[in-house]
């Protein structure tokens, strides 16, 4: 789990263009979520999360803020969730998160980049049986012990958690996000949480070495360039 946590690719970089794209992604998220559960985060918690990330990843309040707004009025686009499953450049297996209010033209795009760098766009299941779908939480302290006790005092369903280097990591099913997210808080005033997130987890590393390396991550690159797309997961693991 550990090794899989740092070879995921950091969702921020300091250039205008990948800000723009987390911007994106979060105002269509936050959009997504208020439209669903309501405008209020104290009422919605999955929005009030959402904003706490958005936050914490530098996202401008007037971003956060134009989202709600816009969920607040009628109408508008309907974003609909869909997942895309292949098998990228060097063999790794990877799933692509998108929101989409075209289903064709995000498909569209999608199999274009697969085609141009000669990747094998999988069917629905293909790959993602390969890797699990978890919360995680990621907190500093010292005491999986006491952790774990938290936890399952809270009826909590622990998958998985561990201690390393000062950092806990805990792993549970999506649905218990919140359950989790509250015992913690109530257990620690003020916990800073490194991450917090919805994931999918690879449950088997692929080695990626030599010219597959900058193959991969030009695929990786284009991917991540569309629009709708949020999050790209995979199980590449870097080799010197």
């Amino acid at each position: 789990m550990g090794r899989a946590f740092q070879n995921r690719k950091e969702s921020m970089a300091k250039t205008a263009a990948a800000k723009t794209k987390v911007y994106s992604k979060y105002g269509r998220e936050i959009y997504v979520t208020a439209k669903a559960g309501g405008t209020d985060p104290a009422g919605n918690l999955a929005l009030r999360s959402l904003i706490d990330r958005a936050k914490k990843d530098q996202v401008p309040t007037h971003v956060i803020e134009k989202a709600i707004d816009k969920a607040s009025g009628t109408g508008g686009e309907d974003y609909q969730p869909a997942l895309y499953e292949g098998i990228a450049p060097g063999g790794a297996m990877v799933l692509i998160s998108a929101l989409t209010d075209n289903p064709n033209r995000t498909f569209g795009e999608i199999r274009g980049v697969f085609s141009k760098c000669k990747a094998k766009l999988g069917s629905q299941g293909s790959v993602s049986h390969m890797f699990d779908h978890r919360a995680m939480f990621v907190f500093a302290d010292e005491s999986e012990d006491e952790s774990m006790e938290v936890l399952l005092e809270a009826d909590v369903d622990v998958a998985d958690i561990e201690c390393e280097d000062g950092m806990v990591t805990v792993l549970v099913p999506p649905t218990e996000f919140f359950k989790t997210k509250t015992a913690l808080t109530e257990w620690r005033e003020g916990i800073d949480f490194e991450v917090e997130e919805i994931t999918y987890l690879p449950q088997m590393p692929h080695p990626i070495s030599g010219d597959d390396v900058d193959q991969f991550e030009r695929f990786a690159g284009l991917i991540n360039d569309l629009e709708d797309v949020q999050e790209i997961y995979h199980n590449g693991e870097f080799e010197s």
